[in-house]
């Protein structure tokens, strides 16, 4: 279960403004290209009004909300895939990532440079996924090179794989040699795993930011339009905020300082709220809590995960263990307002291996060690 999500985009589009707006935590940002060169990593609380529902009616001396990584990648530019301003390396940062959030500049500023001298989101957009096509592709005709080997393999299975996995590998090399990211080629279950260990770039889901002046939130401007039309064609999601605006936001003190200030902006809640939200589901992530009078508490589990599985996600133990759990969903208590008046009215369940945990259960599991 990965839950980071890699922040990558062109030189000077807002990266590390809305890095250090997420993380509340500096980092460098300057008007030149490849100030950030090591990737800065920060731990972002998700927010989940649901957390504060629940201690409404089950007071904790402690409340734990779940976390999501981002990561920030420096700026790739024109010929990142051939070793191009320490192209290389900032590759293989995106490769450790579940996700990737493409910040896009759909903002004039004469005052910020840009590297190719002129705000043209579709450009940009094709150069980032050119050069990460054209890693990918690299990848793709290196394992092409081993398969050669593999298929001469005395042992069967080695061999069988090796020949199996060759048509999955032309079908990629042909997509990507066209700038055509590896999501969009129609690979079913067992071709994709087959390719997995790959860990390509172009596989992996991806989000639009798009980085707008704080005067244009409430509508699209030409920019924003741009990239929600590329992003349709890509099957991609998109979140329009101000990173300027959200750098102001995150320097203020307390939460009611926040709230006056998306107030008097119009605004109901902060766009780093939807970013990090967005980046949560589109990692595949969903939410259970635990709730008592220690701490209420939200846990992560990938979607589809069994209660075991869940139950693992605190401790090994409570996995391996495992016997039980006993659960409601969130709305049952919003509704109820007590685990007693939830018992009474027969919302209170037992449930057993075989259960999905669905997004929004509470539970208690019972377990033997």
């Amino acid at each position: 279960m990965q839950l980071n999500c890699g922040i990558v985009g062109l030189p000077n589009v807002g990266k590390s403004t809305i890095f250090s707006a997420l993380t509340s935590a500096p980092a460098e940002a300057a008007n030149y290209p490849f100030c950030t060169i090591e990737p800065n990593v920060g731990i972002v609380h998700v927010p989940d009004k649901r957390l504060g529902q629940i201690t409404e009616y089950i007071i904790p001396k402690k409340i734990i909300p779940a976390v999501v990584e981002f990561v920030d990648i420096a700026g790739l530019v024109k010929g990142a895939s051939k070793g191009e301003g320490l192209g290389n390396k900032f590759l293989g940062h995106i490769r450790q990532v579940g996700a990737i959030v493409h910040v896009v500049r759909c903002f004039e500023d004469d005052d910020v440079v840009h590297v190719d001298g002129k705000v043209d989101p579709a450009s940009d957009i094709e150069t980032i996924s050119i050069e990460l096509a054209f890693a990918d592709l690299e990848t793709v005709q290196k394992r092409q090179e081993n398969l050669v080997r593999l298929k001469k393999s005395n042992d069967k299975k080695i061999s069988e794989r090796a020949k199996a996995t060759e048509p999955v590998l032309i079908l990629l090399e042909e997509a990507l040699e066209e700038g055509i990211p590896a999501r969009r080629v129609d690979l079913d279950e067992r071709q994709a795993e087959m390719i997995a260990d790959l860990h390509l770039i172009t596989m992996k889901k991806q989000l639009y930011c798009c980085n707008v002046g704080d005067d244009e939130l409430e509508k699209d401007n030409d920019h924003v339009k741009t990239v929600r039309a590329l992003a349709q064609k890509d099957g991609s999601g998109v979140v329009v905020i101000s990173g300027q605006l959200e750098s102001e936001i995150s320097d203020l003190d307390s939460s009611e300082e926040k709230a006056a200030f998306l107030k008097a902006a119009g605004l109901e809640e902060s766009g780093l709220d939807q970013l990090i939200r967005e980046a949560y589901g589109m990692l595949g992530l969903h939410t259970y809590f635990t709730a008592g009078e220690k701490e209420v508490r939200a846990w992560t589990f990938p979607n589809g995960a069994k209660a075991p599985q869940a139950a693992g996600i605190i401790h090994t133990d409570f996995e391996h263990g495992f016997i039980r759990a006993e659960t409601y969903h969130c709305t049952d208590l919003f509704e109820y307002k007590t685990e007693l008046k939830l018992k009474e009215n027969g919302r209170l369940r037992v449930e057993g291996k075989e259960y999905v945990v669905a997004d929004g259960d509470v539970l208690h599991f019972r377990f033997n060690v």
